[in-house]
């Protein structure tokens, strides 16, 4: 069984934000998933206070502040896959997307205190609805975010809407929707069976290992390309001063 979380980052529960999540969940269970819908603006979820910038080991679950994000993480951590749907704020998520993205670095960090991400192997996808611009550049932003803390994001996996209007009335949307519902069950199906460790922190000392190698390397690129390099910046800058003089 894939269980897969619904987030709807908008207050609205009744635009058009939640209605390509419903879409999307719905489209998971067709596949026979286990869905759950939260309402992220039904939750208490303070901003991050950047712990780690002390010390990095005082970032992890559960986080100090005393909020709902306990909650939360439980309910990501009881599942297989997340659809987080926001709407678009100024080319970004929804504020209160953004603290639960922010706050969910104390899973992301158990890197350092337990050896693996806590959120590594679970698949996500992202919907994002807005009355002007800014899609993509949300989407990207959250796709960065949530692959640099260890969520796999399959193909298909995203969803976006920058019109007015009623989304429902907009076929290609709707399987785009449908789409990502379904491309996070196939992907988490197939996560489970693989159960293998991504990032390895033991590459530390394999890194270390091999440093100076790729620093020879690079330093004998460097002498071949030295003067073929400096005679490119001694012709630009003559360029540059010649125009200026002109100028």
């Amino acid at each position: 069984m894939v269980r897969v979380l619904g987030i709807n980052g908008s207050p609205r529960k009744y635009g058009n934000t939640i209605k390509l999540l419903l879409v999307a969940l719905k489209a998971a269970e067709k596949l026979g998933a286990e869905t759950e819908l939260v309402h992220l603006y039904d939750y208490d979820i303070k901003p991050c206070l950047g712990c780690l910038c002390d010390k990095q080991t005082a970032c992890g679950y559960p986080c100090v502040i005393d909020d709902d994000m306990k909650i939360l993480y439980d309910k990501i951590l009881d599942s297989n896959a997340v659809i987080i749907s926001t709407p678009i704020y100024w080319f970004a998520p929804s504020g209160v997307v953004k603290n639960f993205i922010d706050r969910l670095t104390a899973l992301e960090n158990m890197i350092y205190i337990d050896g693996k991400s806590w959120a590594e192997g679970k698949v996500a996808g992202v919907i994002a609805c807005g009355n002007d611009s800014g899609c993509i550049q949300v989407v990207a932003n959250l796709y960065a975010t949530l692959v640099s803390m260890g969520f796999a994001i399959p193909p298909w996996a995203l969803a976006y809407f920058n019109t007015r209007g009623d989304v429902l009335k907009d076929d290609s949307i709707l399987l785009d929707a449908a789409n990502v519902g379904r491309v996070i069950v196939l992907a988490a199906q197939a996560l489970k069976r693989l159960e293998r460790k991504w990032y390895d922190s033991d590459l530390l000392e394999f890194v270390r290992e091999i440093r100076r190698s790729v620093e020879d390397y690079i330093r004998a690129e460097w002498e071949k390309e030295k003067s073929v390099r400096e005679n490119i910046v001694r012709r630009a800058e003559k360029k540059i001063f010649s125009a200026v003089k002109r100028g």
